[in-house]
């Protein structure tokens, strides 16, 4: 059974010492390729630096990994003019296979929420201009996201990751043509929507461990890491009365699709 995690943060510093060995686990996991996303300017520095350093002639024991380049929504308000500039380079290795994420977040609201959109369409914008998808993190802010993406139909792929909107963004979001991925909060006990993960056409779905974050179930509690991807396949799957290695199949393809990653 192939996996892809369609979203990890491998430059986050809770991976500075095993790098290597996360790699290796998620290898031995069936994880055969991965995304690792930026948070800001420096993160897609180094996001870009761990691609590179396992593009081939890489281990055989590690998976294949790519990077994006964008601004989190959280650091929306050290947004300038310059900073588009610096992402349009940086978005120009062909480490780089999409820009983000970006987004909104108005649950935390750590960025003033107009600076946040003001980012949010730059980066749109950008993503059209260079034809990269675009990573989009949204939080607490579903009518927001949905004008943006609306704004942007036919011109931006997207997808909305780690996905916890409501069925209006949903709709929005596949009514865009977008992707949707989800992670191990699918595995929680709490968690309710089902249903929305049933209404996800199988070729516009995607996984992730979002990590180091989000533990899945049963791995709560620890640090999180790609190789825990298959957990969220699992539960998916479940959910949706399919079988894993049919599921996974159909997200590693959906994946390389998106990211415009050869199979």
């Amino acid at each position: 059974m192939r996996l892809f995690d369609s979203h990890a943060h491998l430059t986050d510093g809770r991976f500075d010492s095993d790098l290597s060995d996360v790699l290796e686990r998620a290898e031995e996991a069936g994880v055969h390729a991965l995304v690792t996303i930026a948070s800001d300017l420096e993160d897609a520095r180094s996001a870009i630096d761990v691609a590179c350093s396992t593009s081939p002639p890489s281990p055989p024991s590690q998976p294949r990994v790519w990077a994006t380049a964008g601004v989190h929504p959280h650091e929306a308000e050290r947004w300038t003019p310059d900073a588009l500039d610096e992402l349009e380079r940086l978005a120009s290795s062909e480490r780089v296979v999409a820009i983000g994420e970006t987004g909104l977040d108005f649950y935390y609201d750590n960025a003033p929420r107009q600076a946040q959109i003001s980012a949010f369409r730059a980066q749109l914008g950008l993503a059209e201009r260079l034809a990269l998808p675009a990573v989009v993190h949204s939080r607490s802010a579903d009518a927001e996201t949905a004008e943006l993406l609306d704004e942007f139909a036919g011109r931006v792929a997207g997808v909305l990751h780690c996905f916890t909107g409501g069925q209006a963004l949903l709709d929005a979001g596949l009514d865009a043509g977008w992707y949707v991925s989800f992670s191990g909060i699918v595995t929680f006990a709490n968690y309710a929507d089902e249903d929305l993960v049933r209404r996800v056409p199988e070729d516009r779905l995607l996984v992730e461990t979002d990590s180091p974050y989000l533990a899945p179930v049963p791995m709560r509690g620890r640090r999180n890491e790609p190789a825990f991807v298959a957990h969220v396949l699992a539960r998916v799957a479940a959910m949706r009365d399919e079988e894993p290695s049919h599921l996974a199949d159909a997200t590693y393809r959906n994946a390389c699709r998106f990211y415009g990653i050869p199979e």
